[in-house]
């Protein structure tokens, strides 16, 4: 006979709540769990990505640039006002230092220069007449001083004679003392006649010399002119092939104008295109070295163009060694310029793809277990080839470099 159970329904009601609310605790548990674990780190294959190890010593820092050889030129400007009379060279023709480019005309420089031949010959002959008065003074001067003197002895003859009358009581004193005053006046006239030619001697000497100064100003004058008249010839001044003419004949050009234009072969320099974000660091003086028909040639900086044409700024880079053979204008040439040396600190080679000066990024440092955890890193100076590392990394940490933006949304991958 069965036993009614009270109560074991409600029971059974309970213990299933319990499991239901156990279940589902549980569950909800696991979720929350689950969605806290971090997702699984990427594979990625070794041999699609390039890396560097971080280093302590001497880093370079240098710009690279490409371009070309080009030849000094120069301009070879008009040395005076003229009239284009003739040209006797052609664009590509070798000229020398004393080749005659053109010949210029200028009626007013002939006649300065005949003006000039004859005021030099006026003063020359001024000078002559001048030269022949003196002479003839200093003779006139001579009899005189020939008669004064000739005077002061008669008169010192006759004082002599009186004294002796007057000895002998046949004169009186007065006439003595006539004759003796004679014959002093006399010697005075003939010392001061003297100290007359002289004075005459110094001050002709002064009006020559002050004759032939003029003259040879005149000469000097005449010279340049004659100069002005040969700089009408103008002359190429250096070697080289002529690559542009810029006057025609019966064109009337003034002095300073340019004329034409040579280059000179055997001086060549390097034009670098640098990008203009690089360029701000270039300073003229800095050292360069230039890939020419691959030989190394050293250089120097010595000028940087001031305005950036698309994108770039052309340097202008001075060769200091030997050219290889075969160099030549318009040679492309690949240049590296020095812009400074870092002593002493940690850097890494090469460069990565996101390594910009005094910025901070964030690389893939790799650990020894084969995985790469991402990394801020701040960067100091930059170069071409290289990154300074100011603070993120230490020597011997070996870092991702390449392009890794397609894992932007992992913080750790592991390595095959």
């Amino acid at each position: 006979m069965d036993i009614p159970r009270f109560g074991v329904a409600r029971s059974k009601k309970i213990r299933r709540i319990l499991f239901l609310i156990a279940f589902i605790l549980v569950a909800t548990a696991a979720t929350y769990g689950l969605s806290k674990l971090k997702p699984a780190a990427p594979s990625v294959d070794r041999a699609i990505i390039f890396s560097g190890k971080v280093q302590r010593g001497l880093m370079l820092r240098d710009i690279h640039g490409t371009g070309t050889l080009v030849a000094d030129f120069r301009w070879i400007p008009a040395g005076r006002d003229g009239l284009v009379e003739k040209i006797n060279v052609r664009i590509g023709d070798v000229v020398s230092p004393n080749t005659i480019l053109a010949e210029l005309s200028n009626p007013d420089l002939v006649q300065t220069l005949m003006d000039s031949s004859f005021q030099i010959k006026a003063a020359e002959a001024e000078l002559a007449a001048k030269r022949t008065g003196h002479e003839n003074g200093v003779i006139n001067q001579q009899i005189l001083i020939a008669n004064l003197d000739a005077a002061a002895q008669r008169a010192k003859l006759q004082a002599d004679t009186d004294d002796e009358l007057a000895k002998r009581g046949l004169i009186s004193q007065i006439t003595v003392r006539f004759s003796h005053l004679e014959a002093v006046n006399s010697a005075s006239q003939v010392e001061r006649e003297k100290q007359r030619v002289d004075i005459n001697a110094k001050s002709a000497a002064a009006e020559i010399a002050a004759q032939e100064a003029r003259l040879e100003q005149l000469r000097a004058t005449y010279e340049m002119r004659k100069r002005q008249i040969d700089e009408l010839k103008i002359r190429a001044g250096v070697s080289g092939v002529l690559q542009q003419v810029s006057i025609e004949g019966g064109q009337r050009i003034a002095a300073g104008a340019p004329v034409a234009k040579v280059a000179e072969p055997g001086h060549l320099k390097a034009q670098l295109r640098v990008a203009e974000t690089q360029a701000k660091d270039i300073l003229v003086g800095q050292i360069a070295s230039l890939d020419i028909l691959n030989a190394m040639i050293p250089g120097r900086v010595v000028h940087i163009d001031p305005a950036a044409i698309q994108g770039t700024v052309t340097v202008d880079v001075q060769l200091e060694g030997e050219l290889p053979k075969g160099a030549r204008p318009d040679l492309s040439v690949y240049g590296t310029i020095e812009i400074e040396r870092l002593n002493n600190v940690l850097y890494v080679t090469p460069r990565p793809a996101n390594g910009q000066q005094d910025a901070t990024v964030q690389l893939f440092k790799i650990l020894p277990n084969g995985e790469a955890v991402r990394t801020r890193i701040h960067i100091g100076q930059v170069s071409v080839n290289s990154i300074q590392i100011l603070e993120g990394l230490q020597e011997g940490d070996e870092v991702i470099l390449s392009d890794m933006s397609m894992w932007d949304d992992y913080d750790r991958i592991r390595l095959n």
